[in-house]
């Protein structure tokens, strides 16, 4: 099982980066989010086996019919130290590191 965090740049904001970027990872069985950053990339986290993550790595290069991708960061994520660090679950702080149970856009 393998847990990042990604950061996509390029033309990813207004061309359905996000949407797409959802039914991908739902379709590959990963669980997540994605969210637009004031920079005009797009911020994505995901967990699931890895042949799966390997699967959204290459589909993320790639993405929606109108993007253009040119560059894809990754950090990789401990999944050991999750709980302990901050979420924005309801009722708590900024949520970056929620427990991941389904893919879902973030506003």
């Amino acid at each position: 099982m393998t847990r990042s965090r990604f950061r996509v740049t390029g033309r990813v904001q207004g061309v359905g980066f996000r949407s797409w970027t959802g039914r991908t990872a739902r379709a590959l069985g990963l669980a997540g989010w994605v969210r637009n950053l004031p920079d005009g990339s797009v911020e994505l986290e995901a967990r699931g086996p890895d042949g799966r993550m390997d699967a959204l790595r290459e589909a993320l290069w790639q993405g929606p019919m109108f993007a253009r991708v040119t560059g894809v960061e990754e950090h990789a994520l401990n999944e050991l130290s999750v709980d302990e660090r901050p979420s924005d679950a309801p009722g708590t702080r900024d949520g970056q590191d929620a427990p991941l149970q389904d893919f879902h856009i973030r506003f």
